[in-house]
């Protein structure tokens, strides 16, 4: 009999003034104890439609069933069966707009807590288990191998699922650490880097070779590749190029892109004191975007020691990307919302440093393609903000190294790769997916793209033979 308790199990967190002050994970994860009750929640319905809101077809009522009776390890090995990354997803990933939109138990009440549960049972596992003790698969000699580009977590998925069909595989990374933006992108208090380090190394010794400091475009073309006798490429090279606003004043001293400002950070390190990362850490900043990524940067430099930090926002918060948990986390940590607000021009003193910003009112009108309704200016409504840091999150697009360097790939207006069914491109052995498809989007729906390309890329291999 299902328990039919209305609200989700409360999930134990870090104190709102303590933890804005510092680097560790905000939310705790749940007991054993506290598992079970949620798990026990789950009406295990027969049409399963939590399941179908999976980009990775988890089998979530199977795997709850598991964590109800305390089979905490056969619970991950279910999820594990279509999910190389649970411990990442089960952080973050938007489950309020996926498989939890669609369980029943949301009809009345609050769904079940199926990231919650994803994400104990991986920790669990982890906790209980030797890091070391992942099986090697056995890979022939002569195996094909397929390349593929980028370690984020598209292409991590592709890598994990390709592995272990048995081809070898090859992930080539830009950087000089692997995880994509799982390790440059999301700050250590949502998704902790010894985390994605794990999820990586088990690849590793899985059998995938991962390549680092290897830009591809530039230290090797997609052409060189095939070449070296790679049978099939996988591009997940991610979204990685910031937009900006193009208004006056956006390269003075003190402004930052989103992604450099998270970069500096997160992969670089600029949150400890014994790293000599150079970023400002102001004293009143503005983060302009409605995002995630948004949510992330002015989270962080809450935690630098900035006094005032503002999320400024052309539309209202009902229309905001962010997820709700992100939103509600960042005004409990004192981040002040203008919502309403659209930045005109960042000022600066004789020197190029940033001293305000200069914006103005907007009211929601019709809306536009988006759904949305389209923001309009107030006339006469401009008003400035003190600030000495600007952090611009209004979006990115692919880098264009590899649609520039690779003949026969054919991109869109948005510098994104175009495919015929989400994965297959228009250059012959050459596939995509994650956000180099699809603009930025949720690491999901990247792991998503990565195990359809997996499947596609072992079609073809197996077509050509």
């Amino acid at each position: 009999m299902a328990n039919m308790q209305l609200k989700k199990v409360p999930m134990p967190e870090q104190e709102r003034d303590i933890r804005n002050k510092n680097w560790q994970e905000v939310a705790k994860g749940y007991t054993e104890e506290d598992a079970r009750v949620e798990a026990s929640r789950c009406l295990n319905c027969k049409n399963k439609p939590c399941v179908s809101g999976c980009p990775v077809g988890v089998k979530i009522p199977e795997f709850i069933a598991k964590v109800a009776e305390g089979d905490f390890e056969g619970a991950y090995q279910k999820i594990k069966e279509t999910n190389s990354l649970p411990a990442i997803c089960g952080r973050v990933c938007p489950q309020e707009n996926q498989c939890e939109h669609n369980c029943v138990r949301g009809i009345k009440g609050e769904s079940v807590g199926i990231g919650r549960l994803e994400r104990f049972c991986a920790d669990w596992h982890n906790a209980h288990t030797d890091e070391n003790a992942v099986d090697a698969v056995k890979i022939a000699d002569n195996a094909p191998k397929v390349a593929v580009v980028g370690s984020g977590p598209a292409g991590l998925s592709c890598a994990g699922d390709l592995v272990k069909m048995g081809y070898r595989v090859t992930v080539f990374e830009a950087l000089h650490k692997a995880g994509g933006v799982l390790s440059y992108g999301i700050p250590e208090f949502r998704l902790p880097k010894d985390i994605v380090d794990r999820e990586v190394s088990s690849l590793e010794k899985m059998g995938v070779d991962i390549q680092l400091n290897m830009v591809i475009g530039r230290t090797l073309s997609v052409d060189e590749l095939i070449d070296e006798g790679y049978q099939a490429v996988f591009i997940a090279s991610g979204a990685g190029l910031p937009g900006f606003m193009n208004i006056p004043g956006e390269n003075s001293n003190g402004v930052y892109s989103a992604n450099e400002f998270l970069t500096r950070i997160n992969l670089m390190k600029a949150y400890r004191e014994d790293y000599l990362t150079p970023v400002k850490r102001g004293k009143n900043v503005a983060v302009v975007g409605g995002g995630n990524v948004a949510m992330d940067a002015a989270r962080c430099a809450k935690r630098l020691g900035a006094e005032n930090v503002y999320i400024v926002y052309r539309r209202s918060e009902a229309e905001m990307p962010a997820r709700l948990e992100e939103v509600h986390h960042a005004k409990e940590e004192g981040i002040i919302f203008k919502t309403l607000s659209n930045p005109t021009k960042i000022n600066a003193d004789e020197k190029g440093n940033v001293i305000s910003m200069t914006c103005i009112e907007m009211e929601l009108g019709e809306p536009d393609a988006s759904g949305r309704r389209r923001p309009v200016e107030k006339i006469g409504s401009e008003f400035d903000i003190e600030l000495d840091t600007v952090i611009i999150s209004v979006g990115t697009s692919p880098n264009p190294l590899i649609r520039m360097t690779t003949e026969g790939l054919e991109t869109n207006k948005r510098g994104c790769i175009v495919t015929s069914d989400g994965v297959t491109t228009t250059r012959e052995g050459v596939f995509a997916g994650g956000d180099a498809v699809t603009g930025a989007a949720t690491v999901i729906l990247a792991m998503g793209a990565g195990r359809e390309a997996a499947a596609a890329i072992d079609k073809y291999i197996k077509g050509k033979k």
